[in-house]
């Protein structure tokens, strides 16, 4: 029986990368969150939720136990960013950006955990956020270094490896919301997906730098 992971933010540009890398692998992936009909060619297991929502998480998690017993890999790769200064960011804005890429991760694993086999693997997509400290960027970098406290939190609660992806610039939607220009020496969504599965074969824990 092949491995299965349960991947949020399936959809998103990093997210179906992941999606169609770990297929070609040979995994059983539980593609979850918005718009991941879209993934119907890749995989037949689709879990429409909103991960900002406690019932939607925990609906789709229900249909999940249907499909496996325990799931080795569990990936967060849901996210969202804006650049609006502080004196200028309505609160609003700020908590849809802490929403997608902290509150998400705690409902989502909160949910998840019965599923996760004893010996299974966590990934979080964080951030080089220390580069990220510039202005307009205030909620996406406090976000992101938020999630890494959190992955080690559950790392010493669960006792299951766990581990930060934080790449670098990824050639992603993301570039159209801030005023920035994507760097030249980038990384695709695809190997970005590379990456993650070798840090997963290899039993890599803590904070794993993409670049």
């Amino acid at each position: 029986m092949s491995e299965s992971v349960i991947l949020w933010g399936a959809a998103g540009g990093i997210g179906s990368a992941l999606a169609a890398h770990l297929v070609e692998k040979g995994l059983k992936v539980l593609a979850a969150g918005h718009n991941v009909t879209t993934l119907t060619e890749i995989t037949p297991y689709i879990f429409e939720a909103d991960v900002n929502n406690p019932f939607s998480v925990q609906t789709a998690v229900t249909s999940m136990s249907q499909e496996i017993d325990q799931s080795a890999l569990f990936i967060y790769a849901c996210g969202d960013i804006t650049s609006q200064q502080v004196a200028k960011m309505t609160l609003q804005t700020w908590q849809r950006i802490l929403d997608a890429n902290l509150t998400g991760a705690f409902l989502t694993t909160q949910s998840s955990i019965p599923l996760l086999a004893p010996t299974a693997h966590l990934f979080y997509l964080g951030a080089i956020h220390e580069r990220l400290r510039l202005p307009g960027l205030s909620a996406y970098a406090a976000a992101k270094a938020g999630l890494e406290a959190f992955a080690e939190t559950v790392r010493k609660e669960t006792r299951m490896k766990v581990s930060v992806a934080r790449p670098a610039a990824v050639a992603t939607d993301f570039w159209q919301k801030v005023p920035f220009k994507l760097p030249p020496h980038h990384l695709t969504p695809q190997q970005v997906a590379e990456k993650i599965w070798q840090a997963y074969q290899e039993g890599h824990q803590g904070l794993l730098d993409l670049t």
